[in-house]
């Protein structure tokens, strides 16, 4: 499972890119700066939360099955975030339905509960 995370990761963090490309580029003069800013958001929590997924991985690799099962408990909650917080400002920049804010905290709620089991999976040691 932990070579999942890392190639999991790299794609969500390429998708990012690619996404950061296309908000500079085709988005900059269809946009208002207000929700260019939003979409340049999105990107870039999906970027960093990506890399930590590819983290995940190789703390797995690194840590063992000791560590295992909280640093998995991380990597879904920071794929949660992605998909509700960058996902939410992603459709919310684009002009989708209002219905989208309220999920955003909640993504941001999952990024911190990964970030706090990723803290809580390193051994004592």
């Amino acid at each position: 499972m932990a070579r999942f995370w890392i190639k999991f990761g790299s794609i969500l963090a390429g998708l990012s890119v690619m996404l950061g490309a296309f908000g500079a580029h085709s988005l900059k003069d269809r946009l208002t700066e207000k929700s260019l800013d939003t979409f340049h958001t999105a990107q870039f929590y999906q970027f960093m939360h990506s890399i930590a997924l590819v983290l995940v991985g190789f703390l797995i690799l690194k840590l063992g099955e000791d560590a295992s099962k909280r640093l998995h408990k991380a990597g879904w909650f920071f794929t949660a975030g992605i998909v509700l917080f960058s996902g939410s400002l992603y459709g919310l920049a684009l002009g989708g339905p209002r219905f989208l804010g309220p999920m955003t905290p909640i993504g941001g709620l999952c990024f911190m509960t990964g970030w706090f089991l990723l803290a809580f999976s390193i051994p004592k040691k």
